[in-house]
């Protein structure tokens, strides 16, 4: 995975949500809050 800079706008990615729709961080343009939560697993 490559890395992200910092104070840069993020890379607009597609994902799907619980339901199994896609959702991408795009859908949330102009929005007042969006919350990223990454995961990477369990030790």
């Amino acid at each position: 995975m490559s890395k992200v800079e910092l104070n840069v706008q993020a890379p607009d990615f597609m994902l799907n949500d619980f339901n199994g729709k896609s959702v991408s961080l795009s859908d949330y343009k102009n929005k007042k809050n969006v919350m990223l939560v990454f995961n990477r697993g369990f030790i």
